[in-house]
């Protein structure tokens, strides 16, 4: 399964929880990579790959089986 984190106000608000299911995710043959509306020059350390949108729909940069994120219309929605 391909599993689309997001970073801000998602991973944010519990870093451990979210690396524990990072960690078992990827053990369990899945891939987690973090989403983030972010530019390139604002950088995030995650335990797994960061793909950054620069302000862009998630959705279209990286297609995944699952999208875990607070704000789900940034999916499909480019920000201002």
């Amino acid at each position: 399964m391909r599993i689309a984190l997001d970073y801000d106000g998602t991973y944010t608000r519990d870093p451990a929880m979210w690396d524990r299911f990072i960690a078992d995710a990827v053990a369990n043959g899945h891939l987690v990579v973090c989403v983030t509306m972010r530019h390139p020059h604002e950088p995030i350390q995650m335990p797994c790959e960061v793909v950054y949108t620069g302000r862009k729909a998630k959705a279209a940069f990286w297609p995944a089986d699952v999208y875990i994120d607070d704000k789900p219309h940034w999916l499909f929605t480019d920000s201002i």
